[in-house]
Order: structure tokens, then C-alpha cells, then sequence
């Protein structure tokens, strides 16, 4: 590959990316190599060259006789990935708790707001970004490395699965906001470990049952028999 062809490549490669996190291009939505190609401005080349390498990531699959389409979240991996991060993530944010300072609140605020102004003209890869920039805040300053690390972990699964989950339930989104005040709340207050560990989790089981809801599929369990 030469490097003109690379960084083409490269280029379209986080254009059709950042389409599809952001919905624009939506599960099922066939890439077809020609027209991306030419609203691109580039050759079929290094098009191909970037639908095989999100290809590899999961981001697209191919189908006989359909080509290129973009891929969805696999709902039982993004259910298991949800109800993990919802045990650790609440565990590393209740335990971050006495050791959030007024400061850390007040930028998670400021986050929150943040979001809340995403929500006129929505945009789901912002918010999504955002998201995860206020929960860092909560559990950043988990004292156990070994929860920190599931966390890390978590929130990266999600990435792989390409998860906004917003992108599919947008109307979740002002839920969640409203939720971010309330623990933020919770933790000014000096609430006692067990109920912000609560909370997280009941924050996080929020948003899988909001997908659950939309994609309509059965799955082996729901985060409401782990409360």
C-alpha cells in the first residue's frame, strides 16, 4: 500500500466509522463501495481498503448477494456486556464515593449540562462520549484497581459493540440526564455506599431495558433479576 493510498484509506476509513457510530448509517444500511467512493472523493481503493478493516472490527458484515452492510449490536453479547458493567461500575462508583471531592462534582456537573444541551438537536456520538466522561468522574477514583480495570474493560466491550445505545432509543437519553442529577444528588448528600451502588446499577439496567424494549428479541435474562 503506498502512503497516499494509506492515508486515503485512513481518511475513509474514519469517515464511514463516525457515520455509523453516529446512525447515519444504520444497521443494515449497505455500503456500497461506488458511492461511498464518490461522496468521498476518492477511489474504490482505499474505499475497500477501509469496509475490510471495519470488516475485522465487527463494525460490517458481508452477505451473499448483498455486499456490504453495516452490522448491528449482537443483543446477547451487549445484554452480558451491560449487566457486567452495571456490578462493577456501580461497585467502583460506590467505592469512589468518599473519596469524591465537591470539585468532582461540580465537573460532572458542568458534564451534565453538557449533555442535557446535546438533547435539542441530538447528537448520540457526542452524548455517548460525554457519557462516559461523567461516569469516569464517579468512578475514577475507585481505590481497587482490579474493579477499576472491569470497568475499563466494559466501557471498551461497549465501544467494540459499537454501542450508542442512544442512537437507538434517543428518547432514553433525557432519562438518563435526569438520572446523572440524582445520583450526583445522592452523593452530595452523603448517601451511604449501598444506595449509590443502587443507583448506579439501576442506571445502567435503565438504559439495557430501554434496548431491550426496542429490539423486541428475547434474552437470557435481564439486569432486574440481578437488583
Amino acid at each position: 500500500m503506498s502512503e497516499e493510498t494509506g492515508s486515503k484509506s485512513e481518511r475513509a476509513y474514519a469517515a464511514i466509522k463516525d457515520k455509523i457510530l453516529g446512525g447515519e448509517y444504520s444497521p443494515g444500511y449497505r455500503l456500497v463501495l461506488a458511492k461511498l467512493a464518490e461522496d468521498l472523493g476518492f477511489s474504490v481503493v482505499p474505499v475497500r481498503e477501509a469496509i475490510r478493516r471495519l470488516e475485522a472490527e465487527d463494525f460490517v458484515t458481508f452477505e451473499r448477494n448483498v455486499g456490504a452492510t453495516v452490522a448491528g449490536i449482537e443483543p446477547t453479547e451487549y445484554l452480558f456486556t451491560m449487566q457486567t458493567l452495571s456490578i462493577v461500575e456501580g461497585a467502583a462508583t460506590a467505592l469512589s464515593a468518599p473519596l469524591i471531592t465537591p470539585g468532582d462534582i461540580a465537573r460532572a456537573r458542568a458534564i451534565n449540562a453538557q449533555m442535557r444541551s446535546c438533547l435539542e438537536h441530538f447528537d448520540p456520538l457526542r452524548f455517548t462520549a460525554l457519557n462516559l466522561e461523567f461516569h469516569s468522574v464517579l468512578f475514577e477514583n475507585c481505590p481497587n484497581p482490579h474493579i477499576l480495570d472491569l470497568v475499563h474493560r466494559g466501557w471498551n466491550r461497549l465501544k467494540t459493540l459499537r454501542s450508542s445505545t442512544f442512537s437507538y432509543v434517543p428518547g432514553r437519553a433525557q432519562e438518563s440526564v435526569a438520572e446523572h442529577e440524582a445520583l450526583l444528588e445522592l452523593l452530595e448528600s452523603g448517601a451511604g455506599t449501598d444506595d449509590i451502588e443502587r443507583a448506579a446499577r439501576a442506571h445502567r439496567a435503565a438504559t439495557l431495558d430501554a434496548y431491550l424494549a426496542h429490539s423486541h428479541r428475547d434474552a437470557p435474562a435481564t439486569l432486574a433479576q440481578l437488583h
